[in-house]
């Protein structure tokens, strides 16, 4: 449902200066939004890790791999958040991760970025765009980015007549820079 969408907010790793190593996430916040029934519905998911390497002045040598965990998806509704780690949707006994990997970044304006990534859920990989915004706020740096997915491109529950196919995935990250950041 809800939740597969949330995984994809793991891309809020895609912030951070030249981090070599495992991203130090001092706040993340992964949420998503579905429809059901006519009314927008959500939660969040956490778990998350990333290697990040991303440096606004060499976009073509950044690279980012961010994962999240199945297992911690919360709609605040324990039955609907056991039902979606269940095989009829993001079955997380066989599938833990939902990981995003980059593929290339463009600068837009500003501190506005589009970032192409690999996702994948359920075994399935599918290529996605994040818009983001990239922020140096001193000794962190921050990734805000909201995208849209298909939950039946990822085997994600079933055609429904109440649940909507699109996900809104809100991603809102922040990571401490490391010593050898350069921004």
């Amino acid at each position: 449902m809800k939740k597969l969408f949330v995984f994809i907010a793991i891309i809020s790793a895609a912030w951070s200066g030249t981090l070599h190593a495992q991203a130090v996430i001092t706040r993340s916040a992964i949420t998503f939004e579905i429809k059901n029934m006519g009314i927008t519905t959500g939660g969040s998911i956490g778990g998350l890790a990333a290697k990040v390497n991303f440096t606004p002045a060499n976009l073509s040598a950044s690279t980012l791999e961010a994962s999240v965990d199945v297992g911690t998806i919360n709609t605040g509704s324990s039955a609907k958040d056991e039902h979606l780690r269940s095989e009829d949707f993001f079955d997380a006994a066989r599938y833990p991760k939902i990981v995003l990997k980059s593929v290339a970044f463009k600068h837009r304006s500003g501190s506005n970025y589009v970032g192409t990534f690999m996702l994948t859920i359920k075994d399935k990989l599918k290529q996605i765009e994040v818009p983001f915004t990239f922020t140096d706020k001193g000794n962190t740096v921050q990734f805000k980015g909201t995208f849209k997915i298909n939950r039946l491109d990822f085997g994600v529950g079933s055609s429904s007549m109440v649940l909507s196919d699109e996900v809104i995935v809100h991603i809102d990250c922040e990571e401490k820079k490391s010593e050898s950041a350069q921004i």
